[in-house]
C-alpha cells in the first residue's frame, strides 16, 4: 500500500490475514470504539460483495453493507475522526447500461441498481452523503473491475472498464489527503482512450474502433491470434478524479500484456 511507509495503519477484519491487526466484525460498536481512537482516518472497504448474491441473505446485506456502514460513520463522528473514504463499486449503475448501447458513464451518471448488493452500496453512500459535513470529510470511490480475468479480456477492458489493482490503491490515497467540498464522489476507472463520440460505432463495431484508436492493442491482438471484441458496451470515465482528486491511471493495457509474460496471477490466461 502507498500508505504504508508513512502511516501507522490498523486494519480490521473478520479473517487473520498479514494486513489485520484486529479480528473481528466491523459492525460491532465496541470494537469500533476501541480501534478509532485516535485515528486520523478511515478506509472503509469492508462489504458483502456479488459473488455473496443468493449465498447471503439479503438482510445479511443490510446488516453488513447499510448499518455497519451508519455505525462506522458514527463511531468516526464520535472519535473526531475527520476523513473517511469508501469503496463502492461502478457496479451499482447496474441497468444504465443498456443491450444493444455504448452508454458512457461518469459521475453525472444516475445509478440503476439491480441487485441486492448494489443497492446497499448506493444506501450506504447515501448515509455518508447526510453525515459529511465540516466534522467529517467522506470521500466515495466507485471503482471499475479489478479482479483477475484472461489477458485477453483484461487488455481489453483496461480501455473502458477496468482498473490495476495499485491504480486503485493510490486513488484512496489521493482521497486521504485532497481538498475541496467535504463529500465528494469519484468513478475511479483506467484513463480511457475512447471519445464520447465513438459510442455509437462501439455499440456495433467496437474493433473497428480500437484499430483507430488503440492501433497498438489491435496489432497485438492480431499477433497473438485474439479476436477483438465486436461490442463494447460502456465506457466509465473518471471525470472528476484527475481535477479534484489529483489522480490518474497508471497501469493500462500495457501492463496487462507484461504481467501476462511474465507469469503474474494478477492476469489469468487467455481464452483458446
Amino acid at each position: 500500500m502507498p500508505l504504508a511507509g508513512d502511516s501507522e495503519i490498523l486494519g480490521i477484519d473478520r479473517s487473520p490475514f498479514s494486513t489485520t491487526h484486529l479480528v473481528g466484525d466491523f459492525a460491532d460498536a465496541s470494537l469500533l470504539r476501541d480501534a478509532l481512537a485516535g485515528a486520523d482516518a478511515i478506509i472503509h472497504s469492508a462489504a458483502l460483495h456479488a459473488p455473496h448474491v443468493g449465498n447471503v441473505c439479503d438482510d445479511e446485506f443490510r446488516r453488513v453493507n447499510v448499518e455497519g456502514t451508519r455505525l462506522l460513520g458514527e463511531a468516526a463522528l464520535a472519535a473526531g475522526v475527520k476523513r473517511l473514504v469508501f469503496t463502492s463499486t461502478t457496479a451499482l449503475y447496474g441497468h444504465a447500461v443498456v443491450p444493444g448501447r455504448c452508454i458512457w458513464i461518469d459521475e453525472t451518471t444516475e445509478p440503476q441498481p439491480r441487485s441486492i448488493y448494489h443497492r446497499t452500496k448506493l444506501e450506504a453512500e447515501k448515509i455518508l452523503e447526510n453525515m459529511a459535513g465540516l466534522n467529517l470529510q467522506v470521500r466515495i470511490l466507485r471503482m471499475s473491475r479489478s479482479f483477475p480475468e484472461p489477458g485477453n479480456v483484461m487488455a481489453v477492458y483496461r480501455l473502458h472498464r477496468g482498473v490495476d489493482i495499485r491504480d486503485v490503491a493510490d486513488a484512496h490515497a489521493a482521497a486521504l489527503k485532497n481538498g475541496g467540498d467535504h463529500f465528494q464522489r469519484h468513478v475511479v476507472s483506467v484513463g480511457t482512450l475512447f471519445e464520447r463520440g465513438d459510442c455509437e460505432d462501439l455499440a456495433i463495431d467496437a474493433a473497428s474502433v480500437i484499430r483507430l484508436r488503440v492501433p497498438a492493442l489491435a496489432a497485438e491482438f492480431e499477433r497473438r491470434k485474439w479476436p477483438l471484441p465486436r461490442t463494447i458496451d460502456r465506457i466509465y470515465a473518471s471525470t472528476s478524479a484527475g481535477a479534484v482528486l489529483g489522480w490518474h491511471s497508471r497501469f493500462g493495457y500495457g501492463e496487462v500484456l507484461a504481467q501476462l509474460h511474465r507469469g503474474s496471477l494478477d492476469v489469468r490466461p487467455p481464452f483458446p
